[in-house]
């Protein structure tokens, strides 16, 4: 359980099933974007679908401290009344960015280029997850970025002089990374080009080209020019396919499911979840196709399948690195071996994700071997029993929806930041046939 932390527990009946017709909250990625291009934005940019959830909410205060006026979110619609490229201000102390990678990441470079010093901070988790990554490129741009000992948060931006666009091949794919520098470039000098190793989600791309500001692609190389401007816009986030990906697999392994998943995101370099589930045997239909703020959209109609284990394909490992841990569930329910390889980056998002799924996965009598960067799964049947999430959200939604298939009683530890990316999950799950429950665990007396 997270230190200083109540214990909020799920605990998840086994059996159900998915049926009917539900919309996940806000794509988080895309959320985040929204905040950052439409505070540098000129004029008012208006976001429908944005989701109110503690990761985005922290990106959103951030800005308000640096002195944009942003409306209080109402059903996932706000204004923000954007400053200009030159417009930020320098807060009055630490940005606190709570549990948000995407947010410490992103800032990094979008800060790296102000004219004022700035500390970004978070919670535990984040303050030990890796920031190398970023602030070394970042200081070859010539920002000036102090973190600790170990390259992790706090993160003391201070001002320097200007930063110049570099040519940057990235040693892992990224999008975090990816889009920390393109961020940094629109305030570099010159020419700032990032070349990534394999396909990754290009949200930063496509809204920065919604706002107006040129962006070059040559296949795997992104390219952009200090010194432009950002126009505002009117955004339509669309539902998250990492939120979407939870009733995925739950409908898949449950029995008698037949579950429509309505206005969910499909960008290419994030549809990896969907892609893999198909390779798995899953019988998932894409309908409505249409576009909602430069971003691809569909319905998803997902119906029991019999699903066999794979070994997962390298290419789509970047696609769907959000959703492994419950891609791992479905491999679980699988029949058959499904091995996962080339995938180290889940070892440092909001917690260890190879190890605790794997610990939790053998906990329910799953056979489950952590390796290096990935995982090889031996499907079968999950029993019941107790399980820690470590505070991440994206396992605790996981574990839930392991119940499903389940012989017995699921009972999730350390819930609380399910909120970070999915507000309102377990009623959405309850109402679409998911026997879950949640509730403080009572002090030990």
């Amino acid at each position: 359980m997270t230190s200083g932390s109540e214990n909020l527990q799920f605990f998840v009946e086994p059996g159900g099933r998915f049926r009917g017709s539900i919309r996940v909250p806000g794509d988080k990625s895309i959320s985040h974007r929204s905040i950052m291009l439409g505070s540098l934005a000129e004029g008012t940019t208006r976001v429908s679908g944005f989701l109110e959830g503690e990761d985005s909410l922290a990106t959103l205060r951030a800005f308000r401290r640096m002195g944009v006026e942003i409306d209080e979110p109402h059903r996932g619609e706000l204004s923000i009344h954007g400053v200009g490229m030159g417009g930020l201000k320098a807060p009055d102390g630490p940005l606190d960015l709570g549990n948000s990678g995407t947010s410490m990441r992103l800032l990094s470079g979008l800060l790296s280029g102000q004219g004022f010093s700035v500390t970004l901070t978070g919670d535990s988790s984040l303050s030990g997850r890796p920031m190398g990554r970023v602030t070394e490129p970042l200081s070859r741009m010539g920002a000036v970025i102090e973190a600790t000992d170990r390259g992790t948060a706090p993160l003391h931006i201070k001002t320097g002089g200007r930063i110049q666009g570099i040519t940057y091949q990235m040693p892992m794919a990224s999008a975090q990374v990816k889009s920390s520098l393109l961020l940094a470039g629109l305030f570099a000098d010159g020419e700032t080009c990032v070349t990534e190793p394999a396909v990754t989600r290009d949200h930063t791309e496509r809204m920065l080209e919604g706002f107006g500001y040129p962006v070059r692609r040559d296949h795997n190389r992104i390219c952009v020019t200090g010194g432009g401007r950002l126009q505002a816009c009117t955004l339509d986030v669309p539902a998250d396919i990492s939120s979407a990906a939870f009733f995925l697999v739950g409908a898949s392994i449950a029995d008698d499911s037949d579950l429509v998943l309505e206005h969910v995101g499909i960008n290419p370099t994030r549809d990896g979840v969907i892609r893999i589930l198909r390779l798995m045997g899953a019988d998932i239909q894409v309908l409505n196709r249409r576009q909602a703020g430069g971003e691809p959209v569909a319905d998803l109609r997902v119906r029991s399948a019999r699903l066999k284990g794979i070994e997962i394909p390298p290419d789509l490992v970047p696609l769907a690195i959000d959703e492994f841990p419950v891609l791992f569930i479905a491999a679980a329910c699988a029949e058959g071996e499904t091995l996962l390889s080339g995938a180290e980056e889940l070892r440092v998002k909001e917690s260890d994700r190879i190890q605790v799924m794997a610990d939790g996965l053998l906990e329910l009598g799953v056979e489950a071997v952590a390796k290096s960067d990935g995982m090889l799964i031996r499907g079968g049947r999950i029993s019941g029993g107790r399980v820690c999430s470590h505070g991440d959200h994206r396992i605790a939604m996981s574990f839930a929806v392991g119940a499903l298939q389940a012989r017995g009683t699921i009972v999730i530890d350390d819930c609380e930041n399910v909120n970070t990316s999915f507000p309102g999950f377990v009623e959405l799950a309850s109402g679409a046939g998911l026997e879950i429950q949640q509730a403080l665990e009572p002090e030990a007396v």
